[in-house]
Formats: C-alpha cells, sequence, structure tokens
C-alpha cells in the first residue's frame, strides 16, 4: 500500500485526537482550522477509511480511528526517539579530519581554528599537511586531505578554489629594528637591509619573483630558507627581515616581531579553500570548512 501521508498529517491527527475539537487541536499545532482539516482529509483519503465522527460539539474517533490511533502514536514514538539518538549522535561526533595547508596559514592562523573546533567538537581529530602550495594541491588531489588552504594559482580542473581572503605581503622584522616604526617602506628599501628570503621551490618565492620582475636585490639574502615559519624564526634571532604574508604574523602582539607594510608595489595573494570537484565532504570536515570561513571573514 502507497504512503500518501507525511509526519505532519500524523501530528494533526494526534492533536485533534488529544483535544477532541477542531479550535483547540489546530492552535496547539499552531495551524488554522481548515489547514487541520485539510490534514485530517488528506490523512483519511491516504488510508481509506473514516478515523472521525463528527458533531457540532465533539470530535470523536471511530472504531478505525481507534486502531490507528495506537499504531500512529507507536509510530511517532519510535520517529521521536530516532532522532533524539541522532542528535545525541551528532553531538558525540569522532572521527578525523585531514587538512592540508600552506605553512604560513598552519602557524598563527590554524591554531586557534582547531581549538574553537575542539571546543565544539572535543572527540573529533585534526591531522595537518602543512607543505608548499605545491604539497597542498597534491594531497586535496590525492584524497589524502578532505581539503586544503592555498593561495590563489594554477589549479587542476578538477579542483575548486573558494576565495576567502587577500593577503598583502609585510616586511617582518624585530621591534628593535630601525626600520620597525615606519609606517610603510618601499621593496627597495627592503633589499637595501640584510634580509632573509625564500629559496626557489616556495611557491611564495615564484609569485613574489613574478610581480617584482621589475626589481633587482642591491645585494643577496643573508639567509635562505623553504618555509616562511621558519623565515620568522630567523627574524626573531636577529639575522634580517623578510617579507611574509600577513597572515603568518602573530594574530596578537608578539614581544618580539612587528610588520611593516610594504609598497611601491603593494603584492597581494588570494587564499581560499580548495576541494576536489564531486567529493562530498564528511558532516565534521564541512563544520570544520565553516568555521575557518567565519574566521576569515571576521579577520
Amino acid at each position: 500500500m502507497p504512503v500518501n501521508f507525511d509526519l505532519n498529517d500524523l501530528y494533526a491527527f494526534r492533536a485533534l485526537v488529544e483535544y477532541g475539537n477542531f479550535r483547540l487541536a489546530a492552535e496547539s499545532i499552531c495551524l488554522s482550522q481548515s489547514a487541520l482539516s485539510r490534514r485530517i482529509e488528506k490523512l483519511e483519503n491516504a488510508l481509506g477509511i473514516k478515523l472521525f465522527d463528527r458533531t457540532t460539539r465533539r470530535v470523536t474517533l471511530t472504531l478505525y480511528g481507534q486502531a490507528f490511533a495506537e499504531r500512529s502514536d507507536q509510530l511517532l514514538m519510535n520517529v521521536e526517539a530516532v532522532m533524539a539518538d541522532i542528535d545525541k549522535v551528532s553531538q558525540e561526533r569522532v572521527g578525523l579530519i585531514t587538512v592540508a595547508t600552506v605553512p604560513s596559514a598552519a602557524y598563527y592562523f590554524m591554531p586557534d581554528v582547531i581549538r574553537r573546533f575542539r571546543l565544539r567538537y572535543p572527540r573529533v581529530r585534526v591531522k595537518l599537511i602543512d607543505g608548499s602550495a605545491g604539497n597542498v594541491i597534491e594531497a586535496v588531489t590525492g584524497g589524502q586531505a578532505d581539503f586544503g588552504i592555498c593561495f590563489a594559482g594554477r589549479l587542476q580542473p578538477n579542483l575548486e578554489f573558494v576565495p576567502l581572503v587577500g593577503d598583502v605581503y609585510v616586511a617582518a622584522c624585530r621591534r628593535d629594528h630601525p626600520l620597525a616604526g615606519k609606517k610603510s617602506f618601499t621593496w627597495r628599501e627592503f633589499y637595501q637591509q640584510d634580509y632573509v628570503s625564500l629559496d626557489k621551490t616556495s611557491g611564495n618565492r615564484n609569485l613574489l619573483d613574478q610581480r617584482l620582475e621589475h626589481l633587482v636585490p642591491e645585494r643577496p639574502s643573508v639567509c635562505e630558507t623553504r618555509h616562511v615559519t621558519t623565515m620568522l624564526g630567523m627574524v626573531e634571532a636577529g639575522i634580517g627581515i623578510a617579507a611574509v604574508p600577513a597572515m603568518s604574523m602573530p594574530a596578537s602582539e608578539h614581544s618580539v616581531l612587528t610588520s611593516v607594510p610594504l609598497v611601491d608595489p603593494v603584492v597581494k595573494r588570494t587564499v581560499g579553500l580548495i576541494r576536489r570537484g564531486g567529493r562530498m565532504q564528511s558532516f565534521v570536515a564541512a563544520e570544520l570548512e565553516k568555521l575557518i570561513t567565519e574566521r576569515y571573514h571576521s579577520a
């Protein structure tokens, strides 16, 4: 027998059984009397039986209606029990989320996001794959990561890119550096200082080389590293200053490090989420994506 009614029709039926009055039953489930009547009529038509005897004062169950009331009550109780169990499971989510991210997002940004995420889902583990932009793309493409955080570039057709924020490059320096108090300085001034650079395997290095191809540094870097986070350690140690994405800097005031905007030109990259197209995300992975999006947009 096909089922041509839904749970809302059963709730309408239960209300009318309880109150024995269309007006009172309709009010109890926030419907108009006419809407309640339509639901009862729909249910009776679907079952092919008369459920109620109606008089001017009272609505009573027929024999068929009494039998159906017992079964429908049990059905609704089972549905509500299942929903309660699902709600409990959703509050006790477990699992593992793997996120591939460029190091500039991993060091200062992701720890705060993961801390906030674990307040909501304490039993979910998060694994970070921190590597170059190429490593991030490879991890997402190969399915090793649920999603990635990377900057815009040449992506394979099967990858989706969701822009989050425009991230400008700044000069990271110690607070006691002679240029630390300036409102900004140019790239030409930057290259006149002792500076730490990235090697050519870095996506940041490739981006800067493209945007600053008209500038020839007056001197080579005093030290070359592979990751932005390592550069910041060199800066903190007083080896030199470094051009880094603003998001790689500490969010709150740091005791040693500060940043100064770099201009002429202002160099910017777009950071976003990358996903493999057509891949279904787990509930918890989608929740972490949502938290990252909220965190970026509130920054």
